[in-house]
């Protein structure tokens, strides 16, 4: 057998994900590149790796054995190479973080100045929906995860970063008076939601318990950029996130309605695993944290403070 590492790469990833189209992408590879990757080092087994049943590909269980190989493979090649910048003197080693799909507003200043820091280390950071973040954690697969709503989880820490507030937003096409309406005006607007296991849907249907809201949901979307894109274009309103408007409602795009109640008001947080044996780059990054995040918040997020 002749197999390379770059075959083993794409062979685990198309195993992990179950498909060559959402391999091509987290790889950063054209597809006709993975399938051909794929076609070389099939070349070398006389067991199929994988199967197409209609239109999906499926890996066999032959091709599970061999994708697992593959990945420990790949960790000890990823081992051999922190242990040589660890010899160095280097801070080194894989960082991995399960982060909300609006933390992407929060989470690269967080990092930004620790990697520089560091510049040897790799880091994975996988953007998703609330439920997915959990099973991440839940499943062991990440270092840390940010949330803006605490999972009902016994056996987790947790580090408060920085304050999440949600407001009504509108395009510009009515305007608003500047004294705050009655929170009944919720009932009387078309709402765009995010998607069930969103944290954001999450904290809004918990505020609309509260107050006896009877609210009816006029479009549901999968994205905070979607949401923001169909209020812009008028389609209705929405309660977002503060931290992920800044250039829209400097730009005009976007205008906050003032409603008594709001801006609700959560936390983001870093969570990790209350049992977990952390590597010597996820200690240094909470250490970093912690000693850094007022610091950053001050520096990063004056803006966000005003409001």
């Amino acid at each position: 057998m002749n197999y390379t590492l770059h075959q083993l790469q794409v062979f685990q990833k198309i195993a992990q994900v179950s498909s060559i189209t959402k391999a091509s992408k987290e790889l950063h590879l054209t597809q006709p590149a993975v399938s051909i990757q794929l076609k070389n080092f099939q070349e070398q087994f006389d067991i199929p790796l994988t199967e197409v049943v209609g239109r999906q590909l499926y890996v066999t269980d032959f091709g599970r054995e061999i994708a697992e190989a593959a990945e420990k493979i790949l960790d000890e090649v990823n081992a051999i190479n922190f242990k040589t910048m660890a010899y160095k003197g280097q801070v080194t080693g894989r960082l991995k973080i399960s982060v909300v799909s609006t933390g992407k507003y929060v989470m690269p200043y967080f990092l930004n100045g620790f990697l520089k820091a560091h510049p040897a280390i790799e880091l994975y950071m996988d953007v998703t929906n609330k439920a997915k973040v959990i099973e991440s954690l839940e499943k062991n697969e990440v270092d840390f995860a940010l949330v803006s709503v605490l999972p009902e989880l016994q056996n987790i820490e947790k580090l408060d970063l920085l304050q999440n507030k949600l407001y009504l937003v509108a395009n510009n096409d009515e305007t608003f008076r500047t004294r705050p309406y009655g929170i009944k005006l919720l009932e009387k607007l078309p709402i765009i939601f995010r998607e069930q296991g969103s944290g954001t849907r999450n904290t809004i249907e918990k505020f609309i318990i509260e107050n006896d809201l009877n609210i009816q949901k006029n479009m549901e979307l999968t994205s905070n950029e979607a949401v923001k894109q169909a209020v812009i274009a008028g389609l209705g309103v929405s309660i977002m996130p503060l931290i992920g408007l800044k250039n829209e409602i400097n730009s005009g795009d976007l205008q906050i309605i003032p409603i008594q109640k709001f801006p609700i008001k959560s936390t983001w947080r870093i969570i990790w695993n209350k049992s977990k044996r952390f590597s010597p780059v996820a200690a240094a990054f909470l250490s970093h944290l912690k000693a850094e995040k007022n610091n950053i918040i001050s520096e990063k997020f004056d803006w966000y403070e005003h409001y």
